[in-house]
């Protein structure tokens, strides 16, 4: 009786197939490497950092804290608007680290430009206080008043404080009322429905003196 053999893959044909999936496992693995390292250090367009007089360390900087490519846009304005790198690095990290991304270039940009100091600017980032209502703080800083009183009133409103409005205060000052009266009037907590009582003793020739005496400090 003539006994059968199994088949046997030729030896040539056994080396291709191993060869073809060492390919394939060699082009899975560079993939794989590839995504994390696209991951990792993603192409950025820095370009509008360069232009903006930040330093290439800054900039890698910016790269380890992930910066995007809409948030390398952003922070160029507050570089070209004048804040320093390190300033420009800080603010990226605190907006990342309340999970936000940054957009916020050009309220920043206004507040340093209106002559809102650096520090100040960094207070007020730090309280995110540098979103919808920060047209009315630039308008505080704008009618002239310190920025002391700015940082009080924006204290005051990210503790969820009803405060006197950018516009009433612009408007106390016009009547030549004192920027100590309005830094006392906010920080004993005044509040905006106060701001049109406060403005009309004022136009009917009231004191400051006899003002802080009708407008106590109050807790809101």
């Amino acid at each position: 009786m003539r006994i059968i053999q199994p088949a046997m893959p030729a030896h040539g044909q056994d080396m291709g197939g191993c060869g073809r999936m060492a390919i394939a496992l060699a082009a899975a693995f560079i993939t794989v490497v590839s995504l994390v390292a696209c991951d990792g250090f993603r192409l950025l367009d820095t370009k509008p950092l360069d232009r903006a007089g930040m330093s290439y360390d800054s900039i890698k900087d910016m790269k380890a804290l992930h910066i995007s490519q809409p948030e390398i846009e952003e922070i160029a304005k507050v570089r070209e608007a004048g804040l320093s790198d390190v300033d420009c690095v800080s603010i990226l990290r605190m907006f990342h680290q309340r999970n936000e991304p940054f957009t916020a270039g050009d309220a920043i940009a206004g507040l340093y430009e209106s002559g809102v100091s650096e520090g100040s600017v960094l207070g007020l980032v730090s309280m995110d206080q540098v979103g919808l209502g920060v047209g009315d703080l630039q308008a505080i800083h704008l009618a002239g008043l310190p920025d002391e009183l700015v940082i009080d009133i924006a204290r005051d409103r990210a503790a969820g404080k009803s405060t006197l409005s950018g516009a009433a205060l612009g408007t106390m000052k016009n009547l030549r009322m004192d920027n100590a009266t309005l830094l006392e009037l906010v920080r004993r907590g005044t509040p905006e429905q106060d701001g049109p009582r406060i403005i009309a003793r004022r136009r009917s020739g009231v004191k400051d003196a006899e003002i802080l005496r009708h407008f106590p400090s109050t807790l809101n």
